[in-house]
């Protein structure tokens, strides 16, 4: 972008992936595929856990994957995941199947742009064994410097990204 004198919307600082023979429309329950794509991705961002201001969760709203997600989250951040703010697209736009992955890239692109967080929108009974900070229902202002954004999809394909502010 720099090259061609383009504005620079946001840096992609690191991505994990991981497959997983599981099964072909579920994900592992015992989340490690998860697991190990969001660390691979912290890792190669070179970010600390404290360092991702909000996560755009794959969140499919279905119980197994829903919890599956949050258990994989936990294991990475700890209690420190209670802090940082979520959310899920797939709740305004639907799950858009192949092309969900780059769309919720799109979304925390602009998370960080404008400084807004999407709602979940429709988040009217939540899990109560599911403690996270979810936006729910309508957006919410904050600055952020860096996002995760999951996506675990189909056949085992697993990928997580960690996008970053352009630098001042």
């Amino acid at each position: 972008a720099v090259a061609r004198g383009a504005k620079v919307l946001g840096i992609i600082k690191g991505a994990g992936e991981k497959a997983d023979s599981f099964h072909r429309t579920r994900s592992s329950p015992d989340g490690g595929p998860a697991i190990a794509t969001i660390r691979a991705a912290l890792a190669d961002a070179g970010v600390a856990e404290t360092d991702i201001g909000y996560i755009n969760a794959h969140g499919t709203s279905t119980p197994e994957n829903d919890k599956m997600e949050y258990g994989s989250m936990l294991a990475v951040f700890g209690e420190g995941l209670k802090n940082i703010p979520l959310s899920s697209n797939k709740s305004m736009i639907g799950h858009t199947l192949t092309a969900a992955g780059a769309v919720e890239a799109v979304f925390s692109l602009q998370t960080m742009l404008t400084g807004t967080l999407p709602p979940t929108i429709n988040y009217n009974n939540p899990d109560p064994t599911i403690t996270l900070d979810v936006v729910p229902n309508v957006k919410r202002d904050a600055e952020v410097g860096a996002v995760l954004s999951n996506s675990f999809g189909f056949g085992g394909q697993n990928a997580s990204l960690v996008m970053t502010r352009e630098p001042a």
